[in-house]
């Protein structure tokens, strides 16, 4: 089969602008051949190549004295003590689970567990962020079965426990939804793995599952806006196969432990072409690949397909010469395929061959450093208009307002889907604030949350970006976790629009900032752009991904409201209904300014609470909905009633940051109460918990009453 003349339309079909072309044919000094063609669109595209966002990216802190290795790698790795490290990282499958809900969301879970156990980390947890539009919307319902089934379905099989997340509904996301996938590990510290190959005449093997056609040019389509040729683009996404997904990290393990790895890289996106580039360029040498000698599930297969397939479940990696017989027999022992498909040469070549035919003969370097880099035009989003009428409501019917939305309602019907305790060592499941595992065989536990409120962002992105990460430090706080780190999935739309690139600027900014200030530097990620359908853009989705470590079980916050405690909320109120889940909720209204996030009064009160944990039986963080919200929560988990003594709108559900609301004892709450007059923190007693019903002001309802509809009102709007 000849390959295709080279036109304009096939290049602009690669995703590549004109001049990109034109720099393409400086770099060779010819016309590119099919093959290299689809090499320079995988390595050039947004998703591989970060080129609207490297510039900004460079200006996060992502160093300190816990990173072991920060971004750059397949994963991020921070120290927790005793020698451990934990391996963490988040990123988008937005795209393919838009197109083919099941297969995307499954194979993004695959693929954020293959950059964990890559490093040489045995997975421990998974979270996910979702973002879906309407659930009025004729796609919403199958969108959410489809991904979460997919979530569980190759989570489950692979067997990690899935700990936490996040699940919205927005109009905004009605013709692209958002699925976010993160995972972590633990490994030795000493005994870290990366993707720079080393030595020159080095075998590369190929490893895993067997090359098919599913996903070919699936990069690329993450790199571009939908329109009403979307359904055409399902071929794009891959298909995954958790079993083998466990046998391959089982095998990687295995062979990790012999001393015979020298590096590896996962096969992600871009599949071959990515993972050798980016393994030949990190170790400064040529990569000769025969294609011949690739393992192949499908007939006639072109050079093409082969280095453009997404297909799952495969590695690179490069041995020491020696341990090559060692190495073969672990992934035989475990059926999985092994061949020996590449050699590390001394040039600076990218040397293709197939059927003993060069198909592709590129610099290598230039893949990577001649990749565009762009300094979008970028306008600052416009200061948001202070609300001016803010409305008030009967507390119960705000209350009833929120918990009645899928936003708020409880997420059961999601999580129950999941396995939650797989490998024994999940010491707070999904529901209310962060999730915890033990570090088997220590005293230590690993805290994980996901946070972002997308219309704060929207609103004002250097405040909305701030508040992610702040608010992330403080479900991490609430439980006695010592935020170390974080990683972040920045999803926004077109970046080619000024004012779209002036949000991701601006929660940038933000996120740098707050990073800075409470010491939780980002450590790895991802960014997803052009997340538009018909030139309608998501919400900005700057989702933020944070790891905390709690030292001993002494430390944990894990307990739950009893009758007679009392409720103490740490940090200021003032009010802030602007931008707030009850105007959205109640009011169908998203005006104002977001809530200014005061990074020295968040390391103040996180502190604070971190302090002085034992005298605090539950905690949780004042976010979305307030204190009326976040009482509710407190007293639903618990069973037992609450009666708040503030009635005023803005007191029950304003959403000023930095604060955390505390159920202890009467005698812990005056010690408590006298340690933050000390330190400089604001307090104050606000109610408490007992009964059988919530009560604000002069307004009550069933405690059980609420519950029932808290419980149920998720699965009725997407079930």
């Amino acid at each position: 089969m000849s390959d295709p003349v080279i036109t304009p339309e096939l290049i602009a079909a690669h995703g590549l602008k004109p001049d990109e072309y034109d720099r393409i044919l400086e770099i060779i000094g010819r016309e590119p051949t099919f093959t290299e063609l689809g090499i320079f669109s995988a390595m050039w595209n947004e998703h591989c190549s970060y080129k609207s966002s490297k510039k900004w990216l460079r200006t996060l802190p992502t160093k300190g004295p816990q990173v072991i290795c920060g971004p750059g790698e397949n994963a991020g790795v921070v120290d927790i003590g005793d020698g451990q490290a934990v391996v963490f990282k988040m990123e988008s499958h937005n795209h393919p689970s838009y197109i083919e809900p099941y297969q995307g969301a499954a194979t993004g879970v695959g693929g954020i567990l293959r950059d964990v156990f890559t490093m040489g980390a045995r997975p421990i947890a998974a979270m996910n962020s979702l973002s879906f539009g309407e659930t009025s919307h004729p796609k919403t319902k199958r969108l959410v079965a489809g991904v979460v089934e997919g979530i569980g379905g190759y989570g489950n099989c692979f067997g990690v426990p899935t700990v936490g997340g996040e699940v919205r509904f927005d109009k905004a996301y009605n013709g692209n939804c958002l699925v976010n996938a993160f995972a972590a590990g633990l490994a030795d510290a000493d005994k870290i793995f990366y993707s720079a190959a080393s030595g020159v005449g080095m075998p590369v093997v190929y490893l895993g599952a067997k090359t098919g056609r599913d996903g070919v040019g699936g990069a690329t389509m993450a790199s571009a806006e939908f329109d009403d040729t979307i359904e055409e683009k399902r071929p794009t996404v891959q298909v995954g196969d958790p079993f083998t997904e466990k046998r391959l990290m089982e095998a990687c393990l295995e062979l990790m432990q012999t001393g015979a790895v020298i590096s590896i890289q996962d096969m992600g996106a871009a599949g071959l072409t990515c993972s050798a580039v980016e393994m030949g360029d990190k170790g400064d040498l040529g990569i000769q690949l025969n294609l011949d000698a690739v393992p192949q599930r499908e007939a006639n297969m072109t050079a093409y397909e082969m280095m453009l397939s997404e297909s799952q479940e495969r590695m690179l990696m490069v041995l020491r010469p020696e341990k090559e017989a060692e190495a073969r027999a672990v992934f035989e022992k475990w059926d999985l395929d092994f061949a020996i498909v590449v050699e590390t040469i001394p040039e600076d070549r990218f040397l293709i061959v197939h059927g003993n035919e060069v198909k592709a003969d590129l610099p290598l370097s230039k893949l990577s450093s001649e990749a565009p880099e762009y300094d979008r035009p970028w306008v600052p989003t416009k200061a948001a208009v202070a609300l001016a009428d803010a409305p008030s409501i009967d507390p119960i019917e705000g209350l009833m307002a929120l918990i009645s939305s899928p936003n708020y309602a409880g997420k059961q019907w999601v999580y129950q889907q999941y396995d939650t305790q797989v490998m024994g060592d999940t010491a707070r499941t999904p529901g209310i604030g962060a999730g915890i595992v033990r570090v088997h065989g220590t005293n230590k536990s690993i805290a994980f949350t996901s946070d972002v409120t997308p219309r704060y962002v929207k609103a004002n992105p250097v405040e909305g970006g701030k508040q992610a990460v702040a608010e992330a430090y403080r479900n991490l706080t609430a439980v006695g976790a010592l935020p170390l780190a974080t990683t972040d999935n920045l999803n926004f739309g077109n970046p080619e629009k000024p004012e779209i690139m002036g949000q991701f600027v601006g929660a940038i900014k933000g996120i740098g900032e707050a990073c800075l200030a409470l010491d939780t530097p980002i450590v790895s990620g991802n960014v997803s752009l052009y997340n538009e359908t018909d030139g309608v853009g998501i919400l900005p989705t700057p989702t933020i991904c944070a790891v905390g470590l709690i030292s001993s079980p002494d430390h944990m916050i894990a307990g739950v409201a009893r009758e007679g405690h009392v409720a103490l909320l740490v940090g200021e109120t003032a009010g802030h209904l602007g931008q707030s889940a009850l105007l959205a909720e109640a009011f169908g209204r998203a005006e104002g300014d977001a809530p200014v996030v005061d990074l020295a009064a968040e390391r103040r009160n996180g502190e604070f609470i971190r302090t002085n944990h034992a005298m605090i039986t539950a905690c949780t963080d004042l976010s979305d909905g307030g204190l009326a919200l976040a009482a509710f929560e407190m007293a639903e988990a618990a069973g037992v009633g609450v009666t708040l003594d503030a009635a005023d709108t803005a007191t029950l559900f304003g959403e000023d940051q930095a604060r955390y609301l505390i159920a202890t004892s009467f005698d812990k709450a005056e010690a408590l109460m006298a340690a933050a007059s000390a330190a400089g923190v604001p307090i104050a007693m606000v109610g408490k918990f007992g009964g059988d019903k919530m009560r604000m002001g002069g307004s009550e309802a069933s405690l059980a009453s609420l519950a029932s509809i808290f419980r149920s009102a998720f699965e009725k709007a997407v079930a």
